[in-house]
């Protein structure tokens, strides 16, 4: 286990470096905000698709994979669905404005920017292939749950921004190549293969973009968003690890879900939070809190998962 800790420190700290890269640019004014905007986009629209379609080119179909990706669906329904009655029932808070961000901040990872490249890093094209279905997992429910608890209006929820999803749209795209066992054409894989490529630096540089502008301080003077960090960081994916193992799930599945379910708060709690005029400062505090601790935890409980698969 001290081999695979000491491994996974040195590859979230790799990710970490590419974080500060972003941190600097942002404040030293090498970066403005309006090309974080550009870069997100160029991350949302192209990055994460093509690195989703190379790696199910790379996995082979058969009976096998198949089942795997409906156990994955099936497993990462079930997290979700317990983070969100875990959640419900723990933060209970009158204000909504804080209760909503709380909630959506506990159950919703950072599994596409954060997770990806860690899983590509670790596990190869079956992290990805994996993480894939997380993330299509997690748009489903953020455009769904995430939206109305933000809102708390169900009038607000969206199929049509669930549906056109570019994470979404891209896992669609790549299980039906994989599943009709279409091989794309060097012409077109090879650029599939240098957008896939960013995906690592790009997502840790705009991730630090928005540390620099950080506020800390809500998230370390509210005791329930201790709670919220530790359910995010600790609880959910020890808990998840456990059940799974008991389950008998093992290798790639297991570590790639754990990865995933391991990463700090998804930037959409703060995008949500903006958008509905919920307590964005405490938002922006659970995000950048749980990314800088992350540093720490990820390791041991992806260290941990990779010990009992």
């Amino acid at each position: 286990m001290l081999t695979n800790f000491l491994t996974l420190t040195q590859q979230v700290a790799v990710l970490f470096i590419l974080i500060a890269i972003g941190l600097i640019c942002k404040k030293t004014r090498l970066i403005g905000d309006s090309a974080v905007k550009g870069m997100t986009n160029l991350v949302l629209y192209f990055a994460t698709p093509c690195i989703i379609i190379n790696s199910f080119q790379h996995c082979k179909f058969n009976r096998e994979m198949l089942l795997n990706l409906l156990l994955t669906v099936v497993v990462v329904l079930c997290i979700y669905l317990a983070s969100i009655f875990l959640c419900i029932f723990t933060f209970r808070d009158k204000d909504m404005k804080r209760r909503s961000v709380l909630r959506v901040g506990t159950i919703f990872s950072n599994c596409g920017f954060m997770s990806l490249p860690l899983q590509q890093a670790i596990l190869g094209n079956d992290g990805v292939f994996y993480g894939a279905i997380y993330v299509a997992m997690f748009n489903l429910f953020v455009w769904t749950y995430g939206l109305v608890a933000m809102s708390g209006n169900k009038n607000d929820l969206s199929v049509r921004k669930m549906i056109t999803n570019p994470g979404l749209i891209g896992v669609t795209l790549a299980i039906l190549l994989w599943a009709l066992n279409i091989h794309l054409p060097e012409i077109i894989s090879k650029p599939l293969d240098y957008m896939g490529a960013l995906n690592t630096p790009v997502p840790m540089v705009i991730i630090g973009c928005h540390l620099a502008n950080a506020k800390l301080k809500k998230a370390f003077t509210d005791k329930f968003a201790y709670l919220s960090m530790f359910f995010r960081l600790v609880a959910i994916p020890l808990v998840s690890l456990l059940v799974l193992y008991l389950c008998g799930i093992r290798g790639s599945m297991l570590v790639a879900i754990i990865i995933a379910t391991s990463a700090p708060a998804a930037a959409t709690t703060t995008m949500f939070s903006t958008k509905f005029d919920r307590d964005t400062s405490l938002s922006v505090g659970l995000v950048s809190a749980t990314t800088l601790l992350s540093i720490i935890t990820m390791p041991l409980v992806v260290a941990l998962a990779q010990n009992f698969a």
